[in-house]
């Protein structure tokens, strides 16, 4: 079987894949574009740019960040290793000198003896060699194509995301589950809302502050059925951000996601002024998502706000709503957990093409994907990754069949299984949940040989 692969795309993905397969002792050939061709974000000539903040965020293994930055040191992360070097002062945080981190990447990749590095765009994926897609949010439009025409109508070009909470925080004495009319199962919570509060919300919702889209992103939201122009940006009538509808008038939200027909509160027996509807977001039913809630406030704005609504005064969103431009594919139709596609195994993608969202999350995606294409290219069983573990659980979840409205999700602890007994501190419930992930990780690892 042929050993050679072919990484595209030199960020955080593809340096961490292609630096796991050379030091399996695999042949790769890493192209990137630059610096002959840049995205619209990038500037820096050095592989793994940070493109906006320094931070890696919280090192603490009981936070969802720290839990997965430990199973990267374990699986022999260049990343984690770039950034002990690199390391600045950030509090509780792990944050980077962003030029060291990237030349420390750069120079350890390039030296690399099985690692040739090719400085041009691939605008057409070989299908007959082992690849793997690493080219992030922005690849270039050449590349783009080539993955429409491999993936057909699941890839997208933007974000539009509506924030997910957990069912634990939500306030069970003010929702109840109910679909419309009553008409099959009653697969949603609704949070019900009398006129006074929906007011209070309307009103705070329409003050908000947003967050202000770059020109690039501005331009990949306008389409054939565009809207008129907002002094914030253009967008699709499909994925209108909720302040956006707000600000079209007082009732129109009632006239749209927040509709109360078909539905009767069981607490009054009489049905709502509004509802605001949440739709599980995995199998579990653990994580669910707020239904047309898709925004570009700022994320403590969307905490202020949506805390508003009646049975959400205490929610943990364990992602906040986005709305940027953002290449990704429809992965739970597309890929299994092991990051390569169920209908031409040996083509892999990795990083934010995915659907992981941030900068670990991409980073270790890539050293999965990298693991999995050295087992393939070797004939051997794919590394399946236990749920308990962060990594597990994002593979997962991007794999996940059953996910409707698929968006970008990064590590958060609500995408893992709960512990088998109930800890009411959350911070101690959470390093319980990270010992346990790291514990069987390190099992995994174990029994099947890996080198960490």
């Amino acid at each position: 079987m042929n050993k050679e692969v072919i990484v595209i795309g030199a960020g955080l993905a593809g340096v961490e894949a292609a630096y796991t397969l050379a030091e399996g002792g695999a042949s790769v050939k890493l192209y990137e574009m630059k610096p002959k061709k840049f995205s619209p974000a990038h500037k820096y000539n050095g592989f793994a740019e940070l493109v906006c903040s320094n931070s890696l965020k919280a090192d603490r293994i009981e936070s969802a960040a720290g839990m997965l930055k430990e199973e990267m040191r374990i699986l022999g992360s260049i990343t984690m290793e770039s950034a002990n070097e690199s390391r600045v002062s950030a509090g509780g945080a792990l944050a980077v000198d962003r030029e060291k981190f990237s030349d420390y990447i750069t120079e350890r990749i390039k030296s690399h003896p099985n690692i040739e590095v090719i400085n041009e765009e691939v605008c057409e994926i070989p299908l007959d060699k082992n690849v793997i897609i690493a080219t992030g949010p922005l690849t270039s439009d050449s590349l783009a194509e080539s993955i429409r025409n491999l993936c057909g109508d699941c890839l997208y070009f933007h974000d539009a995301a509506a924030p997910i909470v957990t069912y634990e925080s939500l306030d069970k004495d003010k929702v109840f589950f109910a679909s419309r009319y009553g008409k099959g199962e009653a697969d949603y919570i609704n949070c019900p809302m009398n006129q006074d509060e929906y007011k209070t919300f309307y009103n705070e919702l329409i003050h908000a502050e947003s967050v202000e889209l770059k020109d690039f992103e501005k331009q990949s939201f306008e389409g054939k059925n565009k809207t008129k122009a907002t002094d914030k940006f253009k967008v699709y009538e499909g994925c209108m951000p909720i302040e956006v509808l707000a600000g079209r008038g007082e009732d129109t939200m009632r006239f749209g996601p927040l509709k109360p027909v078909g539905l009767t509160d069981p607490h009054t027996g009489k049905r709502p002024y509004a509802v605001v509807q949440l739709r599980t977001e995995n199998r579990d039913g653990t994580l669910y998502n707020m239904v047309g809630f898709q925004t570009n406030l700022k994320f403590g704005e969307q905490k202020r706000v949506f805390s508003l609504i009646p049975g959400l005064e205490n929610s943990e969103f364990m992602r906040y709503g986005v709305m940027h431009r953002n290449t990704f594919i429809n992965s739970p139709k597309l890929l299994t957990m092991h990051f390569n596609m169920r209908e031409h195994s040996n083509i892999f993608f990795a990083g934010q093409i995915t659907g992981v969202e941030g900068y670990i999350e991409s980073a270790a995606s890539g050293i999965i994907a990298g693991k999995n294409m050295l087992r393939f290219i070797h004939g051997k069983d794919m590394l399946t990754l236990p749920r308990e573990c962060m990594l597990g659980a994002l593979s997962n979840y991007i794999s996940d069949e059953t996910v409707v409205d698929f968006q970008p999700m990064g590590s958060n602890m609500g995408i893992l299984p709960p512990l088998d007994v109930r800890i009411k501190d959350k911070k101690e419930r959470y390093k319980q949940i990270a010992v346990r992930g790291l514990n069987k990780l390190r099992q995994v690892i174990d029994n099947c040989g890996i080198q960490q």
